[in-house]
């Protein structure tokens, strides 16, 4: 693999629950939404589960997820292809933490603070259109 070893770690306050973050997180119809160019492999199950391993695509670049471990309020997921490393999501009630470390080619500090953004953006406004139902 290509490029520099990169470590970067943040966490973020989201006026959601902590089931709601989990959702977030673990379905795929859920984080196709908010991670939005990135693509992800076709017929993924309803929620990740332990031995899932499924491919995203950011234009070109290919990286393949595999699911390690879904405990309460944590995901795990080792990266390969475009990042070789891993990526791990802490959460709680109104907080997430990302930490992911890998080589790549990638600007992963930059990435990962715009896909917590769109998170936090994503489940604001879940929160929103559930309070004025």
């Amino acid at each position: 693999m290509f490029g520099t070893f990169q470590q970067t770690t943040l966490r973020v306050e989201i006026e959601a629950s902590a089931a709601e973050i989990r959702n977030s997180l673990l379905q795929p119809r859920q984080f196709r939404r908010w991670l939005w160019p990135q693509q992800f492999s076709p017929g993924l199950p309803d929620v990740l589960q332990p031995g899932l391993t499924f491919k995203g695509y950011l234009g070109p670049i290919e990286i393949q997820h595999q699911v390690t471990d879904t405990p309460p309020q944590r995901l795990c997921l080792l990266l390969s292809g475009g990042i070789d490393g891993f990526h791990e999501w802490y959460w709680g009630e109104g907080w997430v933490q990302s930490r992911l470390e890998g080589v790549s080619l990638l600007p992963l500090n930059l990435a990962q603070t715009v896909s917590l953004l769109r998170l936090q953006r994503f489940l604001k406004a879940q929160v929103h259109d559930q309070r004025t139902l």
